[in-house]
């Protein structure tokens, strides 16, 4: 049945995200997988065709876990601002989670950037519509005053895949509680009536 092939593809899933954040891309193998998840290579790749995919799928599912923890947080916030405050802390709150659980990819994330970038480019539009709902609910309610939320939203993208890329890159690099709040009432300090 479809729930078992499934659960069989998330506990490869979850293995391999150990086996990646302990050794990386480059030094993990297939066989250390399948070993490691107590199945024959073979079968792994009736799951999977090659590492870069499987890479590609837990990179996918680690987003998704973003996503849905940035969508149940800021769930019934309507106020603009703290719905803002609350997605730049969780979204930065699970960047450090990711940076710390993909502590051996730093030296090779921007080697492989080209292999998710599918994975990117539907995460950058989801942020783009999440925010972009943000801001324009702010200016309806008089909020927020932006001319253009448009280029607004693609600053915020842009600041926050930096501070992406700097954890990643920085294994001493963790953005605090009080550090997300002073960013955030930076970015929001001008837009504010």
């Amino acid at each position: 049945m479809g729930n078992k092939r499934d659960q069989k593809k998330q506990s490869i899933l979850e293995v391999a995200q150990k086996i990646f954040s302990r050794f990386g891309f480059n030094k993990t193998t297939m066989d250390e997988i399948a070993k490691a998840a107590r199945m024959g290579k073979a079968t792994l790749y009736h799951y999977f065709r090659d590492k870069e995919q499987l890479f590609y799928e837990v990179v996918r599912n680690e987003a998704k876990t973003m996503q849905d923890a940035i969508a149940n947080a800021i769930q019934g916030i309507t106020d603009p601002k703290e719905r803002l405050r609350v997605y730049m802390t969780v979204r930065i709150e699970c960047l450090n989670k990711f940076a710390i659980a993909y502590s051996a990819l730093r030296d090779e994330y921007l080697e492989h950037l080209s292999s998710i970038k599918k994975f990117r480019a539907d995460f950058i539009a989801y942020e783009m519509r999440v925010l972009t709902s943000i801001f324009r609910d702010g200016v309806d309610k008089k909020i927020f005053s932006i001319i253009n939320i448009h280029e607004i939203v693609k600053i915020f993208i842009i600041t926050l895949r930096g501070i992406e890329l700097s954890l990643i890159t920085d294994s001493g690099l963790i953005i605090d509680k009080q550090q997300i709040d002073l960013l955030t009432d930076m970015m929001l300090f001008g837009i504010c009536k």
